[in-house]
C-alpha cells in the first residue's frame, strides 16, 4: 500500500522499524536510513524472513539537506518518518517540502548548539515572552505550519508516547469524557530496573538535558517556572508501587495549553531514584552536561556527547531490564454540570517488550506510536495540510490501534488525584 523512508537506526527507531514489518499491509515497503548504514544492514538481516514487506537500506547524514533532498528523491516515498535526533529535525522538514513529501516525527526540535547566534536570539525572545527556558519548544517547528498548507503536505509533530500517546488520552477525554477540562496531570513512570548504577533509558544527551533544566508547567493562562526537580510527589502507580516523581517541564505542555479548551493547569511529572538523581547532579557539577565545546589534548569535543559515549547505548539496555512502566493521564472537569475525575494510562512490561522486539519498554511505548502515527497519515485517517500535534487529530482510530498494536490503555474513574 506504501512506501516509507524511516530516518534514524537507534533503540525507538528499531521497534518502530519491527511494528511496520508486523504491519505489511500498510507498510509494503520500507527503506531505514541512517549515518551508519551498518546498523541499517543489521536490522535489515534480522528481520527479513519474518515479514512481507520489502526492506531496504541507505545511508545519510540528517544534518545535511540536500543529502536527504537526493535520498528522498532516490526512494520516492509516500512518507518520511523522523526517527532521528531532535536536532535534525528542521533540515528533514526542509527536504519533505522540497520533496513534496509529508512527514512526521516523535520529538520537538532543540538545537545541538546552543552557542548558535540565530537560535539564541530568538531563545532568549522567546524565554522573555512566553516565560519558559526550556532549550525545546514548538515555535520553530510551528513556523512550517504555512509552508507545509500551501504544499498541501501534513506535518505530524511528536507521535511518540509523551509526547504522542498522551496528547491522545487529553483528545479522547476531551471528546468522550468531559464537557470541559480544568487540570491534566501527565504522569511517566519507570519501575524498570536495568543493573547498572546510572545509565539513560532513552538518547544521554536528550534525557541529561531535559532533567536538569528548570521545571515549568502551565497555570491560569501562563508558565509557572521553578528550578529544577525542586517539586517533589510521591505516588502510587498501577503494578509497578509507590515512586519520587519530580515536576519538569515537557513539550506537551505547550501544545496542549493552545488546544485543549480553557484548561486551567497542565504539569508533568517523571520518576527518579536517588541513585539516578546523585550521579546526574554530580555530572553536571563538574560540568560533563555542557553542550559547550572545549579543548582536549589538541582536540575539540563537548562534554554532554563524550559522556554519552561513556554511558550504555540505551538500545543495549532491553535484555537487562526488568519491571513495568505506567505512563497516563489524570484529568479532573466537568461533565453535565458535575465535577468528575479520570485517569487513562497504559503499563507495559520490560521483559514482554524484549520478547517481542528486543527492546526495553521506554523504546517500545515511543516506538509503537510512532508506527501508529505514521498508519494514520498512510491511511488518511489524519489528513489535513499543514502542522499540527497530535490531539489535533480524530483521537479515536490512534486509540483503537493502540489497543491493537501493543499499548492497551485502561480508564480509573476514581483515581488517587496529585496534590
Amino acid at each position: 500500500m506504501s512506501k516509507v523512508l524511516i530516518i534514524g537506526c537507534g533503540g525507538v527507531a528499531g521497534v518502530a522499524i519491527h511494528k511496520c514489518c508486523q504491519n505489511s499491509e500498510v507498510f509494503t515497503e520500507i527503506c531505514i536510513a541512517s549515518r551508519t548504514k551498518s546498523k541499517c544492514d543489521d536490522l535489515k538481516a534480522k528481520l527479513e524472513g519474518t515479514t512481507s514487506t520489502k526492506i531496504t537500506t541507505a545511508q545519510v547524514d540528517a544534518d545535511d539537506v540536500n543529502q536527504l533532498i537526493a535520498l528522498i528523491k532516490e526512494v520516492q516515498p509516500d512518507l518520511v518518518m523522523n526517527i532521528a535526533l531532535p536536532y535534525q529535525d528542521l533540515t528533514i522538514m526542509d527536504a519533505c517540502l522540497a520533496c513534496g513529501v509529508n512527514y512526521m516525527d516523535t520529538a520537538n526540535y532543540e538545537p545541538e548548539n546552543l552557542d548558535d547566534p540565530e537560535w539564541k536570539a530568538a531563545y532568549e525572545k522567546r524565554c522573555k515572552e512566553e516565560g519558559f527556558s526550556a532549550y525545546f519548544d514548538y515555535s520553530w517547528q510551528w513556523a512550517y505550519k504555512e509552508k507545509f498548507e500551501k504544499a498541501g503536505l501534513t506535518a505530524l509533530l511528536g507521535s511518540g508516547f509523551d509526547p504522542g500517546v498522551t496528547q491522545a488520552y487529553c483528545a479522547w477525554a476531551q471528546k468522550h469524557l468531559f464537557d470541559t477540562i480544568d487540570t491534566i496531570d501527565i504522569l511517566d513512570c519507570n519501575g524498570g530496573d536495568h543493573g547498572y548504577p546510572f545509565a539513560t533509558n532513552f538518547n544521554p544527551e536528550i534525557n541529561l538535558r531535559e532533567v536538569s533544566a528548570p521545571g515549568s508547567y502551565w497555570e491560569n493562562g501562563h508558565w509557572v517556572e521553578i528550578p529544577a526537580m525542586s517539586i517533589k510527589r510521591e505516588y502510587n502507580f498501577d503494578q509497578v508501587g509507590q515512586k519520587d516523581m519530580y515536576l519538569l517541564h515537557h513539550e506537551e505542555i505547550e501544545s496542549l495549553a493552545k488546544n485543549i479548551p480553557n484548561v486551567k493547569r497542565i504539569r508533568f511529572f517523571m520518576t527518579f531514584g536517588q541513585s539516578y538523581l546523585t550521579h546526574m547532579k554530580c555530572l553536571e557539577n563538574v560540568g560533563m552536561l555542557s553542550t559547550t565545546p572545549i579543548q582536549f589534548e589538541g582536540h575539540e569535543i563537548v562534554p554532554i556527547q563524550f559522556l554519552k559515549a561513556l554511558l550504555p547505548d540505551p538500545a543495549t539496555l532491553g535484555p537487562r531490564t526488568k519491571g513495568k512502566t505506567n505512563i497516563g493521564c489524570i484529568f479532573t472537569g466537568k461533565k453535565d454540570g458535575q465535577d468528575k475525575t479520570a485517569y487513562i494510562y497504559n503499563v507495559c512490561d520490560h521483559e514482554e517488550c524484549y520478547k517481542e522486539v528486543g527492546s526495553q519498554a521506554i523504546s517500545y511505548t515511543t516506538g509503537v506510536p510512532a508506527m501508529i502515527g505514521a498508519m494514520m497519515l498512510l491511511t488518511g485517517k489524519w489528513n489535513k495540510p499543514g502542522v499540527y500535534t497530535v490531539e489535533e487529530f480524530d483521537p479515536d482510530p490512534y486509540m483503537d490501534a493502540l489497543n491493537k498494536w501493543g499499548l492497551p490503555w485502561q480508564v480509573n474513574d476514581n483515581p488517587e488525584l496529585v496534590d
